[in-house]
């Protein structure tokens, strides 16, 4: 997919390192369905430290090992497709948070 510099979507997608959907890693799946959806590219990151909703400290330090890490899935496409490959994530993140945000794309290159 051809990402033209320009106004764009960012999807962000924070949910938990050990979330699963069938089996394997939740952000896998994303990462995975967003491929076949033809958008211009998706990056997991992720987390060290984190809360959220539960309002608990997640942990990497040694003493406090946590197996519920944040993890975040950035996409950043078209509007437009942005916004079709939304349906897919009502199904997919149960627990999390989903959000997007207006870019500007400056450049959008590959090596080849």
């Amino acid at each position: 997919m051809e990402l033209q510099s320009g106004p764009a979507l960012r999807l962000t997608i924070f949910v938990k390192a050990n979330d699963r959907w069938h089996h394997r890693p939740l952000y896998t799946e994303i990462v995975h369905r967003a491929h076949e959806q033809g958008l211009a590219g998706a990056s997991v990151f992720h987390g060290i430290e984190g809360f959220g909703r539960s309002e608990m400290i997640h942990t990497s330090r040694i003493l406090d090992l946590s197996d519920d890490l944040p993890c975040s899935i950035v996409i950043v496409d078209a509007e437009q497709r942005i916004r079709d490959f939304l349906p897919q994530l009502d199904e997919l993140v149960t627990e999390g948070l989903v959000f997007l945000d207006p870019v500007e794309v400056v450049r959008y290159a590959s090596r080849t």
